[in-house]
């Protein structure tokens, strides 16, 4: 899995004011990525610059927009430039692979509904000098991306057996973690202790937005389906990854992630074939020399 600190930032760009305005936040990188994900991964393709100004049209993004998104991606090597006569395609490159695979693992795998749980924690405590806000900052941000919640002072847990190497080491701070794997005894709440660690209502409403946006009963049928796959898709992945997938068995009742999985995949199923008829016509690719 893509460690949590490097898609944070890849996934936040400056939002182009024209940008679709039915779900929140959906700006020029993240649609780039998706459109990425869907038409691009495991395909070994560049695709024509061109192409890629008329994807994102569709969705409500200028053509300069495009083309910033496309240069702050080749500098964060999140693409590569590869040429063909006078024409500039674009290829994927090995941490935007990895990227894209973290993504098609959430969507197609993990999901938002957490039913196999095997009761274990990871937790995770830290100790850092007062004088250090700019660490803590830094390390409570990426434990929370990557589905940590604070417990008390100093104490943090996420369900599951976690790995936060890459996020320990790469913020400097391997010696002032401690990281223990665990489960609860009868003593503890767990119901409880969910409900303290995370902001439960907060991913609640989250999911309900999500219903209300995309309830078929209030919304005409898409004149372009693979636009509105791009955004149903961005939109579902910015909900989820805002989620740590926290055991279904210890959640309210009626917990709305559960709808709102099975809506989206009711949407997205739908939209496939439909989408992949315009991406043929629209696309212009080339085989990928260094993919």
């Amino acid at each position: 899995m893509v460690a949590p600190g490097s898609l944070q930032g890849v996934i936040s760009e400056e939002v182009d004011p024209r940008a679709d305005q039915e779900a929140p936040a959906q700006r020029p990188q993240a649609l780039m990525l998706t459109f990425l994900g869907e038409y691009v991964r495991g395909r070994a393709l560049c695709v024509y610059s061109r192409s890629i100004i008329e994807v994102l049209a569709r969705v409500g993004v200028s053509e300069h927009a495009t083309r910033s998104t496309l240069t702050r991606m080749v500098n964060g090597d999140l693409l590569r430039r590869q040429r063909h006569g006078q024409r500039m395609y674009f290829g994927l490159t090995e941490r935007s692979r990895r990227i894209l695979e973290d993504g098609r693992h959430r969507l197609a795998e993990t999901g938002a509904v957490n039913r196999d749980w095997d009761g274990t924690w990871t937790l995770l405590g830290f100790s850092l000098p007062g004088s250090w806000q700019r660490e803590r900052h830094a390390l409570r941000s990426q434990l929370a991306w990557a589905g940590f919640g604070p417990l008390q002072n100093g104490l943090w847990i996420a369900v599951g057996t976690q790995d936060v190497e890459q996020i320990v080491a790469g913020l400097g701070l391997r010696a002032h973690v401690r990281v223990f794997h665990a489960r609860t005894n009868h003593l503890t709440d767990v119901d409880e202790m969910i409900r303290d660690a995370y902001d439960l209502d907060g991913l609640a409403v989250g999911y309900a937005e999500f219903l209300e946006r995309w309830d078929p009963a209030t919304r005409t049928p898409p004149a372009d389906p693979f636009a509105t796959k791009l955004r149903l898709v961005t939109d579902w992945l910015q909900t989820i990854r805002r989620d740590p997938r926290l055991p279904i068995q210890h959640l309210p009742p009626r917990w709305p992630a559960i709808p709102a999985q099975d809506l989206f995949h009711r949407l997205d199923a739908r939209l496939l074939d439909p989408a992949q008829v315009v991406a043929a016509e629209l696309l212009d690719t080339r085989p990928d020399t260094h993919g």
